[in-house]
């Protein structure tokens, strides 16, 4: 029998802490949430491993979708410095684990999610976890969920190499926006920050996630 809790110290203690994440809400949320539950039954055993973990596999068409790296998704939620009242769109929600986290710091979260089954996957998951402040919203990813904002604060759950004027769109006069952008290996956690409308950014950490469908730059693209 895997001793799951075990596991879930180990990783805060040896994935989260040591890499600069203080905020103890998003500590408490990670030590607590049970992320075996939203990856398949057969990769729970890798649950909390430091990488990048698939939760559905690249088959008709669609690609490979993964949970990000524990430690990245903690440092870029800590990056977008939450507020309980704050409200979040959570892009690329895949099984729900990231919203789930949010929704322990932020007042409410909308998870956007494009694959079907992964989004049925999170509206369970959630649902069995009692999170009453998160939902689940299909459709594109780069569209964002217009009509559940505007927000707070926005997450993108894997790397990309441009992100959509629609996104910054949806963000408050105030909000944040975090994504890994990969303009070249490793890729760079950036910060985005609107202020009246103008948008500006600046780089937070090197980090390496799998890109996310959907936010490739046009060809001919200059960055």
């Amino acid at each position: 029998m895997i001793d799951f809790s075990r596991l879930r110290q180990s990783m805060v203690d040896s994935q989260i802490r040591p890499n600069d994440v203080t905020d103890l809400r998003l500590i408490a949320a990670m030590l607590e949430l049970p992320r075996e539950r939203f990856v398949p039954a057969s990769r729970s055993d890798l649950a909390y491993l430091d990488d990048d973990l698939p939760v559905s596999d690249a088959e008709g068409g669609k690609p490979a979708r993964y949970l990000i790296e524990p430690m990245v998704l903690a440092k870029l939620i800590q990056a977008l410095d939450l507020s309980e009242e704050d409200r979040v769109l959570d892009v690329g929600c895949t099984t729900g684990y990231s919203t789930a986290v949010l929704a322990r710091i932020a007042g409410s979260v909308v998870g956007l999610e494009e694959d079907a089954d992964l989004a049925t996957a999170a509206r369970n998951n959630l649902h069995l976890l009692g999170i009453g402040n998160a939902e689940i919203v299909l459709g594109p990813l780069g569209a964002g969920a217009a009509g559940k904002g505007p927000f707070d604060a926005i997450l993108i759950n894997g790397s990309v190499e441009l992100i959509p004027e629609p996104l910054f769109a949806q963000l408050k006069d105030g909000g944040r926006l975090v994504a890994v952008v990969r303009t070249s290996p490793p890729g760079r956690a950036t910060i985005y920050m609107n202020a009246a409308g103008i948008i500006s950014h600046r780089p937070l950490f090197e980090a390496a996630v799998p890109p996310l469908h959907g936010f490739a730059a046009p060809r001919g693209f200059v960055f």
